[in-house]
């Protein structure tokens, strides 16, 4: 039997959960797909808070430039960013933000840095929001703030022009003021940017941001811990785990476990690299070798895959730390029965002959951190800020840039402190690249002190002693100042683009 009269309305979650072009996240995702979009989905959406973080410390937030890069990136991460956007987009986004809840609710540390990228990227969003979109995004998310009246705004116009920063008469015909109770506008209140009438803070447009974002970090904070409640169950999928765990210390750019360059650095050259080219993990490590003649298996294993990164081949490397070990405690027959095996398993040679990547900045900051007599680790993470500065001092770094180190450590932006670490000991104003890796911060330094030009020269003059003929010194020494330029422009080139997204 047919019914007319009446017309069957399909309702679609998916459609009614993604109906807006902003949501707070608190409705998980219910649908099932596949673990290589799980995977593909999460590392995008990683890719795009650490450029939210990086462009927080390199331009002012939400500034022309600031907003324009931020557009970009999310355009090409294929993100909604518009309200404009389809379902898919959005869909990805709320996906993407569940997966890395899983991956950085488990320590404090990583719920800290994700809650902060998340704010700033929803502050951005809602800024590109219309002014009845945000209306509209308040009311449905149970924020009953609602804009006065022209009635009211035309009685309240001098209290309001007195109390709002750089709104002018005819400026504030144009704008809608939200009323919201006093409470929930603390930080406007506690800075006096906000008229008070009643019991009510009568907020301008650009601040009701303000109020969005603490609700928005109050319930993403809640969430994480809850979330944190449940890993033990999510933990028990095999298939999970290991993804999760990855996420939270991933790396995204070049793996320097390839060694193209092997054989290209001489062992005369590592001092005076060290004090060039090393980032400040591995010139502390190279500094307790050569004072300590040892270092434990932690530093050890940092310091070894770095120099292999770099060049070092498996019988160079055998050499190196033999001298260096031998010079202390140890002598020859112990290091050949005792550390030999370690050196030629970090070169994939003994065990499961494994090729060992070297550590990426996120490994050295997030993993094994060191105890007393260590060495290894982040120094911008695992240092005293005292030592710290002083160490930055006896590097030359002058007091206004140990200061500014000093404030990107105390915010936790431990890469962007090395960065600046690598501007500052570089004389660059602004570096193009986005500092990921300690053996990107040794490519990145050839780079700028001219392409390889400095290994060239001191390659040549260590050369030059064993020049029996001159005739046949000098091939020996053009040859391979020649393939070590012709390798460096390879790398710099092959890398290009790498960096850019890592």
């Amino acid at each position: 039997m047919l019914f007319g009269g009446r017309k069957k309305v399909d309702h679609n979650p998916k459609t009614d959960l993604y109906a807006q072009p902003l949501q707070f996240y608190g409705q998980p995702p219910l649908e099932n797909i596949s673990l290589s979009e799980f995977e593909s989905f999460a590392v995008d959406r990683l890719k795009l808070l650490k450029t939210v973080e990086n462009l927080g410390v390199s331009y002012v937030k939400h500034f022309e430039q600031y907003s324009k890069k931020l557009e970009a990136e999310i355009k090409a991460l294929n993100f909604s960013y518009r309200a404009v956007d389809g379902p898919e987009k959005r869909r990805k986004d709320h996906i993407s933000h569940f997966i890395l809840r899983l991956a950085y609710c488990q320590t404090e540390d990583l719920r800290r840095w994700f809650i902060q990228q998340e704010v700033d990227l929803f502050r951005y969003r809602f800024n590109q929001l219309e002014c009845n979109q945000k209306l509209e995004f308040l009311h449905k998310n149970n924020l009953q703030y609602d804009t006065i009246s022209a009635e009211e705004k035309k009685h309240l116009k001098e209290k309001l022009l007195n109390s709002s920063y750089a709104i002018s008469g005819a400026k504030l015909e144009e704008l809608d003021f939200y009323k919201v109770p006093f409470q929930d506008a603390l930080d406007l209140v506690r800075t006096r940017k906000v008229y008070l009438k009643e019991g009510y803070a009568y907020i301008p447009p650009n601040d009701i941001v303000t109020i969005v974002l603490n609700d928005f970090r109050t319930r993403l904070s809640k969430a994480l811990a809850l979330t944190a409640r449940s890993l033990p169950a999510v933990h028990s999928d095999e298939r999970l785990q290991p993804l999760l765990n990855h996420l939270s210390h991933s790396y995204l750019g070049q793996d320097y476990s390839v060694q193209k360059n092997v054989g290209k650095i001489s062992l005369e050259q590592i001092d005076s690299l060290a004090g060039k080219s090393f980032p400040l993990c591995m010139r502390q490590l190279h500094q307790a070798l050569r004072d300590n003649h040892h270092l434990r298996h932690g530093g050890r294993m940092q310091y070894g895959l770095f120099l292999k990164g770099i060049g070092l081949s498996l019988e160079q490397a055998l050499q190196f730390w033999r001298m260096e070990f031998i010079r202390g405690k140890v002598d020859a027959d112990k290091f050949d029965k005792a550390y030999a095996y370690g050196i030629r398993h970090m070169f994939g040679k003994e065990g499961k002959r494994a090729d060992y990547t070297p550590y990426s900045c996120m490994k050295v900051i997030l993993s094994n951190p060191p105890s007393q007599g260590d060495y290894h680790g982040c120094p911008f993470r695992h240092s005293d800020p005292e030592l710290l500065k002083q160490k930055l001092q006896s590097y030359k770094v002058s007091p206004s840039g140990v200061n500014q180190i000093l404030e990107l450590v105390k915010g936790m932006h431990y890469q962007l402190a090395c960065q600046k670490y690598f501007e500052l000991t570089h004389n660059v104003e602004d570096s193009t690249f986005s500092l990921s890796h300690p053996n990107q911060y040794f490519i990145e330094s050839q780079k700028a002190l001219g392409g390889g030009k400095d290994v060239k020269r001191e390659a040549d003059t260590l050369q030059r002693p064993q020049e029996n003929s001159a005739a046949r010194g000098s091939a020996a020494a053009r040859e391979p100042a020649v393939n070590e330029s012709q390798h460096l422009a390879e790398i710099t080139k092959n890398l290009e683009t790498d960096f850019q997204d890592a």
